[in-house]
């Protein structure tokens, strides 16, 4: 069933961005639903707001900022706007719920558990949270805020699909933005696909990387 966006999202600011991908229009939402400010990079002319290429990016410090290899974050972003890039039309929005929600203390916390053996649920689980604690209410209103009523949605999680549709954005297409696994993210991808549903065609299983530090 549809809901209501009981809630106001408006522009605080915006500049032309240069990237690596070319120039995207860069918009900085200000909404009253979580307070936080949430970014969208626009590319070219989005027409009517049909059928608009998307990509939806939680924010990831550790793997956009510091380089971590244990997850894919950077490379589906880099990957997103380079799609969009060639596409000439579309929208990254990128979101700040870092470590799904969890923020930045707690995705670290997570993290120790994980050199402990503990996969990603199991990590988030033992903290006394969900596996996932996004939501997509705020992207939804994002992207009416642009205009934009329908999408064809860069993605391998089928939430964001729903998570969408429930706030009014038609989903007309997923594109999926799979990424080769390194020997470091293989397990927490393959934990992605087994117990978060994430549509992953991951074919070998790989063993959890036991990450060690140099004395």
């Amino acid at each position: 069933m549809q809901q209501n966006l009981n809630t106001d999202f408006w522009i605080y600011s915006e500049t032309n961005l240069p990237t690596h991908h070319g120039v995207f229009r860069l918009i900085v939402f200000h909404n009253n639903i979580d307070k936080k400010e949430h970014l969208a990079l626009i590319r070219g002319n989005l027409q009517n707001g049909e059928n608009i290429p998307v990509r939806i990016h939680s924010e990831c410090l550790t793997s956009e900022v510091l380089g971590s290899l244990k997850c894919d974050c950077k490379e589906q972003l880099d990957t997103a706007l380079q799609y969009i890039a060639e596409q000439g039309r579309g929208i990254v929005l990128y979101l700040r719920q870092e470590g799904r929600g969890l923020g930045l203390g707690n995705k670290i916390r997570a993290y120790s558990l994980q050199e402990q053996g503990f996969d990603t649920v199991q990590a988030n689980q033992h903290l006394g949270f969900p596996d996932d604690l996004r939501r997509y209410d705020v992207a939804a209103g994002m992207l009416k805020s642009v205009g934009v009523s329908s999408v064809q949605l860069i993605t391998n999680n089928p939430k964001k699909i729903s998570g969408l549709q429930e706030y009014g954005i038609e989903v007309k297409k997923r594109i999926p933005i799979v990424m080769k696994p390194n020997p470091i993210n293989a397990f927490y991808l393959q934990t992605k696909a087994q117990k978060s549903g994430h549509l992953l065609n991951l074919t070998s299983p790989p063993q959890n990387v036991e990450i060690t530090t140099e004395n």
